[in-house]
């Protein structure tokens, strides 16, 4: 079924707009007020509307202006179309305020972010929160998305960044592996069974350690996806991971894992909260920025 599409013969937006003014206060001055206009303006707009309708909807009198016949019955009309139109983005503007999208990985969600929001949520009650969590990062143009939260070196174009965490690393396992396997040296671990050797990780640290990797494809072993996967398999005794202290405090604190050695290595990453630099001022997205920043600076440990 074909369907025929009219072109709407409706005046310039702006000049309608000044009509609905002008004919509310009855007085190009009062409109011009309201408008941010000059009263040339005002009445040019005014013209321009009447010339493409073809009839007057004000009469000039004296130092006064009046609605005509046809102004009249126009007016409330237009005045509901705009009432309209305010309720419907009103209606967009509270729905847009009442939910709060963060993008965040895995990590940082499992490790972090999950243990906390609550707080969030009980001191501004009247906004829901949804987090996405994968190691994508989020694209502000097509994803719906309000801020994110993203391992890097930071330096991305158009966004506003905050740096929350330096991103550094060391070997870690379960007092269990120790027991089992130590005391062992950094060139032990070319021997014992490790949680995702393929990552970059290992053969930087290890050779910050003086050992000398070899070249080539890692020997095959357990391969996790995410550092907070990782963190798991090794409390759970499956072998030795790469982890950051940061996200592992707790469980280091509670004897779940241990840290062999004193290094800790960087990259110089870090974990950055970023949100398109024109939406600052957003309330929502400055809520959440200053209660994680506040969070993070407080440094308070997560509930036993």
């Amino acid at each position: 079924m074909a369907y025929q599409f009219a072109m709407r013969r409706i005046p310039p937006l702006a000049a309608v707009r000044v009509f609905e003014a002008a004919a509310r206060h009855e007085n190009f001055t009062a409109a011009a007020a309201e408008l941010g206009m000059t009263q040339a303006a005002v009445s040019y707009q005014i013209k321009l509307i009447e010339e493409r309708l073809g009839v007057p909807l004000f009469r000039r009198e004296k130092k006064r202006v009046l609605l005509t016949e046809a102004g009249r019955r126009l007016s409330p009309q237009v005045t509901g179309a705009f009432d309209t139109l305010d309720t419907a983005f009103a209606a967009v503007r509270a729905d847009d305020g009442a939910l709060l999208t963060i993008s965040t990985s895995n990590t940082f969600a499992n490790a972090w972010l999950a243990w906390r929001l609550g707080s969030f949520q009980v001191s501004h009650p009247d906004t829901a929160v949804r987090v996405l969590t994968g190691d994508a990062m989020a694209d502000f143009v097509t994803d719906d998305v309000d801020v994110a939260i993203r391992a890097g070196l930071g330096g991305w174009p158009e966004l506003a960044e905050h740096k929350l965490i330096d991103v550094d690393f060391t070997p870690m396992c379960s007092p269990g592996f120790l027991k089992r396997y130590g005391p062992f040296t950094p060139k032990d671990l070319l021997r014992l069974p490790i949680i995702s050797r393929h990552d970059i990780w290992w053969p930087y640290w290890l050779r910050e350690a003086g050992v000398d990797v070899p070249e080539g494809k890692p020997p095959p072993g357990v391969r996790l996806d995410s550092q907070a996967h990782e963190g798991h398999a090794a409390i759970a005794g499956q072998g030795m991971a790469m982890l950051t202290p940061f996200f592992w405090r707790n469980d280091l604190a509670d004897g779940k894992l241990v840290r062999p050695f004193e290094q800790v290595s960087t990259r110089g990453h870090a974990y950055w909260l970023v949100y398109p630099a024109a939406r600052r001022n957003v309330p929502k997205v400055k809520r959440f920025r200053e209660w994680l920043l506040d969070e993070l600076a407080r440094g308070v440990p997560l509930p036993v």
